[in-house]
């Protein structure tokens, strides 16, 4: 892969003689962070559940507030990185420099933006429960659907990822007859692919291929990527073309996240008393100790020791901490640009850490894992979004899988009309995807309020 070649303002659903937009304001990747945050999909994140229950007396990250600060530690990452590439490499191409010195930041901040627009209601909760319903299915509904889907289809669902559906809600326009949904640019769609594979060849851990470890893309968008591809120059790593290498971009998007989650779900777990200020200094003050300066474990205590609120002490510890990982894992991606442009690295950039930092995260991990991610009220949000989630889908797909009867009728009329359902057996892969649509595009209490509705739970203008 080559730095000139990997950035495209071409967009999906646009003609091979598009010309480009010649707005010097406005360019064409500041479009795709506007388009992204005025739509109705990204907005939906604000009741998405991101780790502990929503709405509270406590207000805590949602996907929405998660999806923006990613966004802001990307644009970090994606500046250092752009303006390193042009010191080291000159670039003589006036585009090129343009683009690695002022627009990589908007490129990566778009694709964190959008990188968690795919997940369904209640968590990851939410994602377990759609694959686990298909996976239950039995007799004659998992009989019909086996007659009418390919293996790779079928794998679609009973391994569902919210990855593969970013790409999904991104590029397909649904029931609008102007092709290619968002129309972002390829690259920002490349940037937002963790994982290169279909269902298939995905959740192959064992190969050692990160492109494997889960999935980036349905059956339905297998040939979107592909373009995207091809256009680019990513390196295909099998003769079919449905496994490729990861777009070097991606890495940063990933790096962005996995600094936030991190260090966020441990300040929503202090401010909700269940993790003390001590226990947050002795997870990321370590990380300190052979810095210098402003970022100092030295100049930190200093600072903390003057500050009587401990909310504010543990938003000073963040800050710092994610400044300091900027820089670290910006120096990282730039030590492994030989591999990155390979598409061999088959890490992400944190374990290309020294091991001392990875000691660190890795105790963050098994912290957070026992003492928040286990937490009561998150266990229960789980299991509630569990069973919501798989009552939804038993009842719209049933209605798919017998539109005859009066009740799938009734139900089918629930579905808004951006979700196509045609009601024939030969296009039965593309009306459970409209279902699924449907479902994973709702908000918690959407999701909850609909599920009463349709169990009798609770009727409509009957008090």
């Amino acid at each position: 892969m080559n730095w000139s070649t990997l950035f495209s303002t071409m967009r999906t659903g646009d003609p091979e003689n598009k010309i480009a937009n010649p707005d010097r304001v406005r360019t064409s990747f500041l479009r795709d962070y506007d388009r992204v945050v005025f739509s109705s999909p990204f907005r939906r994140l604000q009741n998405k559940t991101q780790v502990f229950p929503l709405p509270g007396a406590v207000f805590v990250h949602n996907r929405l507030t998660h999806s923006l600060e990613v966004a802001s530690v990307g644009r970090s990452l994606g500046k250092v990185v752009g303006n390193a590439l042009v010191e080291i490499h000159g670039f003589k191409e006036a585009h090129v420099q343009e683009f690695y010195r002022h627009e990589l930041q908007s490129v990566i901040a778009t694709a964190c933006l959008a990188h968690d627009i795919g997940n369904p209601p209640f968590g990851h909760s939410g994602e377990d429960a759609i694959r686990n319903f298909f996976r239950e299915l039995s007799g004659e509904p998992k009989s019909m659907l086996s007659d009418h889907l390919s293996d790779n289809q079928w794998k679609d669902f009973v391994r569902f990822e919210g990855n593969s559906n970013a790409l999904r809600v991104l590029t397909n326009s649904f029931n609008e007859l102007d092709p290619g949904g968002f129309k972002l640019t390829y690259a920002t769609l490349a940037s937002i692919v963790k994982y290169p594979c279909r269902s298939t060849e995905g959740f192959d851990k064992a190969s050692g291929t990160i492109a494997t470890k889960k999935s980036g893309f349905f059956d339905s968008e297998v040939q979107t990527f592909q373009r995207i591809a091809a256009h680019l120059g990513i390196v295909q790593k099998d003769q079919a073309g449905h496994v490729f290498a990861r777009h070097p971009f991606v890495y940063l998007t990933e790096a962005a996240d996995d600094i936030c989650y991190r260090v966020i779900d441990l300040e929503d777990a202090h401010r909700l008393h269940i993790v003390s200020l001590e226990k947050i200094v002795e997870l990321f003050l370590p990380f300190f100790e052979n810095t210098e300066g402003y970022i100092s474990a030295e100049y930190l205590k200093n600072k903390l020791s003057k500050v009587r609120d401990d909310n504010q002490k543990v938003q000073i510890i963040r800050a710092a901490w994610i400044g300091l990982m900027v820089e670290k894992l910006s120096k990282v991606f730039l030590q492994n640009e030989a591999s990155l442009l390979a598409g061999t690295l088959e890490i992400d950039l944190m374990k290309c850490l020294p091991e001392r930092d990875q000691r660190l995260i890795e105790a963050i991990n098994e912290y957070s894992y026992r003492y928040i991610y286990n937490y009561r009220s998150v266990v229960e949000i789980e299991i509630a979004g569990f069973n919501i989630m798989g009552g939804l889908l038993k009842e719209f797909v049933h209605a798919v899988l017998k539109p005859e009867s009066q009740r799938s009728s009734k139900l089918l009329q629930i579905v808004p009309p951006q979700f196509v359902i045609t009601k024939s057996k030969k296009e039965l892969y593309k009306d459970i995807q409209s279902v699924v649509d449907f479902i994973s595009g709702m908000t918690d209490l959407y999701a909850l309020d609909l599920y009463r509705k349709i169990t009798g739970i609770t009727i409509p203008e009957l008090r």
